[in-house]
């Protein structure tokens, strides 16, 4: 639905200098990943990909819970995500998850999309109310 490459290595690069990786791993190969960077008191979630080879195996909620995980122990009480609308097919993933969609935005004009959309900006509660289980 882009019509390039979601990121490449100087993309990466400038992504670490913002923010960090969580990586998984199996048998000495990269199968996984999500960025995740730090802004205030939230934790901004981007990037969530899995190899196509393991989909399906529960490894995208592994992550995300590994991302919230670090998001808490990072004193971060929210977690933000964007999706493309387009993608419509991931959206359920994140509802499942807890997240709740708070708004749209247009998708830049330097970014070449194959389908017209926009922006999908969703979030999380981090904070675990009190007496909940």
């Amino acid at each position: 639905m882009i019509g390039r490459d979601r990121i490449d290595r100087v993309g990466t690069l400038q992504y670490l200098d913002s923010g960090q990786f969580l990586v998984l791993e199996a048998e000495n190969a990269l199968i996984g990943c999500v960025y995740l960077e730090k802004r205030g008191n939230r934790m901004y979630l981007g990037l969530l990909s899995v190899d196509p080879s393991h989909q399906g195996e529960g490894l995208g909620r592994k992550l995300m819970g590994a991302a919230e995980e670090f998001a808490i122990n990072a004193r971060c009480v929210v977690m933000d995500l964007r999706t493309i609308s387009p993608r419509n097919d991931i959206q359920p993933f994140y509802k499942h998850l807890g997240y709740v969609v708070i708004g749209t935005s247009p998708i830049p004009p330097d970014i070449p999309m194959t389908v017209p959309g926009n922006f999908v900006h969703m979030s999380k509660s981090l904070v675990k109310v009190q007496g909940a289980r």
